[in-house]
């Protein structure tokens, strides 16, 4: 296996606190540590940081949301990260979801396959310091020339689920980032935005899929189940994660979860969350049997596994060491 990765900043550990640990993961054989971006810090600081402190691991933006920041600012964060990790960091991009862009940024989420289009050959032009004018559909930029831009292009992922956005990736893209899925389901994905990249014209098996992996360490299900009835609630009613484990084919079995979410029955719709999808989605046990399933995701095709730690406890101090001795005892073997 070439790389294995976590995601950071782990719950529980301030981000300075990260230098050690990060460092640590470095020497035990971790190839990559990916941000995520929703309602921590964003996706850009902790890998800055980050960056000062190591001298092999690989970073990467899962996902930098193409909304919620202009095309220009996007570019700017960018070259300044690479520069920060020159050789180091990969760009990953998302159209994040209606809660977070719409809800919480007050932008409407339209178009998301156009803006990708467009907002990925911007960056392609912009970040290699032309003049960069783009009359796009979905936004428009005049006239900007970045003045420090030695990286270049970042190698850029994009965030997809499903069809439309997985064959975009492989067209525009050097990368796909998968979430949400099982190791089956990574069979299924993996192969179209191949197949698109093959059409553009690139070596489809040098296309990279990064797969954010939910990892609960701990043996015991009954925690597992409890935790996971809420992830999965939480998550996979969204207007973005319910439609994916449709078109995944898991339908059927989220209905009854779905029907009471939207009848405002919370507490019913916790307790329908099915036992099968939390044992497909989520990955717990003992190391070995954590192991295993994450090299499963491999086997299906993702070439980078990063890891989201997802701690048992409720005590900040309590999850940041959970969260530290999770990454200790996952390295790969």
């Amino acid at each position: 296996m070439d790389r294995w990765g976590i995601t950071f900043p782990l719950q529980g550990l301030p981000l300075l606190a990260h230098r050690e640990i990060l460092q640590e993961a470095e020497k035990l054989g971790y190839t990559d540590a990916w941000t995520a971006e929703v309602d921590g810090g964003d996706a850009f600081v902790p890998i800055a940081s980050a960056a000062a402190w190591t001298k092999k691991l690989r970073f990467g933006t899962a996902i930098a949301n193409i909304y919620t920041r202009t095309p220009t600012l996007l570019a700017l964060s960018t070259s300044a990260t690479a520069e920060a990790a020159p050789g180091r960091f990969c760009l990953g991009l998302g159209s994040s979801s209606p809660a977070i862009v719409e809800r919480w940024n007050g932008v409407p989420l339209k178009r998301p396959l156009r803006r990708m289009r467009e907002i990925v050959a911007f960056l392609r032009q912009a970040l290699t310091g032309q003049k960069t004018t783009a009359e796009a559909k979905t936004f428009k930029a005049t006239g900007v020339r970045l003045s420090r831009t030695k990286e270049g292009v970042p190698p850029i992922f994009i965030g997809a689920l499903r069809e439309k956005m997985l064959r975009l990736a492989g067209e525009v893209g050097d990368g796909a980032i998968l979430n949400w899925l099982s190791p089956s389901d990574v069979a299924k994905v993996v192969p179209i935005a191949k197949a698109a990249a093959k059409e553009a014209g690139k070596n489809p098996d040098e296309f990279e899929f990064a797969c954010r992996i939910f990892v609960i360490p701990t043996e015991d299900e009954n925690v597992v189940r409890m935790l996971g009835r809420y992830i999965i609630a939480g998550y996979l009613t969204t207007p973005v994660y319910y439609p994916f484990h449709e078109w995944l084919g898991r339908g059927e079995a989220l209905r009854p979860m779905m029907e009471a979410w939207k009848a405002g029955e919370r507490q019913d719709a916790l307790s329908l969350v099915p036992d099968e999808v939390i044992h497909d989605i989520l990955v717990f046990g003992d190391r070995k049997a954590i192991v295993d399933k994450v090299r499963s995701y491999v086997e299906n095709g993702v070439t980078t596994p990063v890891m989201a730690i997802i701690p048992t406890a409720q005590d900040p101090a309590e999850q940041a060491a959970q969260s530290v001795a999770a990454v200790r005892e996952l390295i790969p073997s």
